[in-house]
């Protein structure tokens, strides 16, 4: 990872980060990654230098928001990038869980149940791995054998961190997940296959939700979606070549976005 150098600020030496919210900090939550490990770089080098440009005492926080895997070619780099960030970074991270990450390890634990995973990007996490995928991998492929190849292959770090991805994160005014909330359920009574799957129920409600929800999931374009009860940002990096970021702070939404029109 090069886009971090000895001149980035650093960690309060007390040990002790600020609580990030949109009042004392900037959070940046980044969107749907899908394997795409160059636009990922590219936009983590966005945030920086912007981050760069904060008053030096300010609490950055980097807030990802699942689907970092299937689909795009670099699942198994990205997952490496991101468990480096963790560790290294001078930033509060958090890393949220997506309907992809569950998929994979439905998958791991039960592949002829979860078999349906190949078909909507684990194929392309599994050549990610090196395992060699079947031509045809639908219900008829052995799945055992193969997810017993990926797991011969998957580092322990990375399953360890996709089992430890939370479902939700908040700050003061914004509420953190993959895919929405069910109107009118409280945060604590959610359902976790809604916030994790989530669309229209979700998408189509204009009514307030108490915090602002910040999600990826869902994309039409490579825009992002600004409403007054949530902030939409997936733009469909592995369709559009484009990956976003909303940059929260003092009250205001801005986006980086990293790509052919970043």
């Amino acid at each position: 990872m090069t886009f971090w150098s000895p001149r980035h600020r650093t960690a309060d030496p007390a040990g002790a980060p600020a609580e990030p919210d949109s009042q004392a900090g900037t959070i940046y939550a980044i969107g749907d990654i899908h394997g795409c490990y160059a636009l990922m770089t590219d936009l983590l080098a966005r945030i920086v230098a912007d981050a760069e440009a904060l008053p030096a005492a300010e609490a950055v926080t980097l807030v990802f928001l699942g689907d970092y895997i299937d689909r795009g070619p670099g699942s198994a780099a990205v997952l490496s990038a991101l468990i480096w960030i963790s560790r290294n970074v001078p930033y509060e991270t958090v890393f949220l869980r997506g309907n992809h990450e569950q998929a994979m390890l439905d998958y791991l634990e039960d592949p002829r149940r979860a078999d349906t995973w190949l078909e909507f990007g684990g194929a392309e996490t599994l050549a990610a791995y090196g395992v060699a995928v079947p031509a045809d991998y639908g219900p008829g492929a052995d799945h055992p054998a193969l997810r017993d190849a990926l797991l011969d292959r998957l580092p322990a770090s990375h399953l360890a961190f996709l089992r430890g991805l939370p479902l939700s994160w908040e700050s003061a005014d914004h509420l953190f997940v993959h895919a929405g909330i069910r109107p009118g359920t409280a945060i604590a009574a959610q359902d976790p296959r809604d916030l994790l799957w989530i669309r229209t129920s979700f998408l189509d409600d204009d009514r307030p939700h108490g915090k602002v929800v910040v999600h990826g999931h869902s994309w039409s374009s490579g825009a992002p979606v600004q409403k007054a009860n949530r902030i939409g940002v997936d733009t469909g990096a592995y369709a559009t070549g484009l990956l976003t970021a909303a940059r929260l702070r003092a009250g205001t939404v801005a986006f980086l976005q990293a790509g052919t029109a970043g």
